[in-house]
C-alpha cells in the first residue's frame, strides 16, 4: 500500500488491515487491539469526551505533553473499542499539526470498510474527526 498517513505506527497497522484479504483476521486484529487498550476511568468519560454520531458509547480524550499528543479513550463496543485502540495508537506522540494532517482516506486503506456496517464506520471516521477536533484545540 502506498498510502501514508504521517504516522510510521499508523501506517504499519494500516498495511497490516489492507495486505489480509480475509475479513475475519481483520477483525480478530480490531478485537486484540481493543483488549490492549487501557480502560478509560469512569469519571473522565464525560459528555465533552464523548463522540457524536456513534451507536456504541465512545470516549476520546486527548492531552499535549511537550508538543506531542497523547490519547486515551474507552468504548462499550468491542469492535468499536478496537477502531479507537487503532487510532489511539496510530495517533500517539504525533504533534497537534501531523493529527490534523491525517488524511482519513487511509481508512479506506484498511479494508475494513468493506465489512464494518455503515453506521460503524461512520463512527469510525467521527472518532477520528473528533480526535483532530482536540488536537486543534490543544494547538490554539
Amino acid at each position: 500500500m502506498a498510502t501514508s498517513t504521517g504516522s510510521a505506527e499508523l501506517d504499519r497497522m494500516v498495511e497490516r488491515l489492507g495486505s489480509t484479504s480475509d475479513p475475519k483476521r481483520r477483525y480478530e486484529y480490531v478485537l486484540w487491539l481493543a483488549k490492549k487498550l487501557k480502560p478509560m476511568p469512569a469519571e473522565e468519560q464525560t459528555e465533552d469526551r464523548k463522540v457524536k454520531g456513534c451507536v456504541s458509547q465512545v470516549f476520546v480524550s486527548g492531552s499535549l505533553d511537550q508538543g506531542v499528543m497523547h490519547w486515551q479513550g474507552d468504548s462499550d463496543a468491542l469492535i468499536t473499542k478496537g477502531l479507537l485502540a487503532l487510532l489511539i495508537q496510530g495517533l500517539e506522540g504525533l504533534t497537534p499539526a501531523e493529527v490534523q494532517a491525517v488524511d482519513p482516506v487511509f481508512i479506506s486503506a484498511t479494508g475494513l470498510h468493506a465489512s464494518l456496517t455503515p453506521s460503524r464506520a461512520n463512527g469510525f471516521l467521527n472518532i477520528f474527526r473528533m480526535m483532530q477536533s482536540q488536537a486543534q484545540t490543544l494547538e490554539g
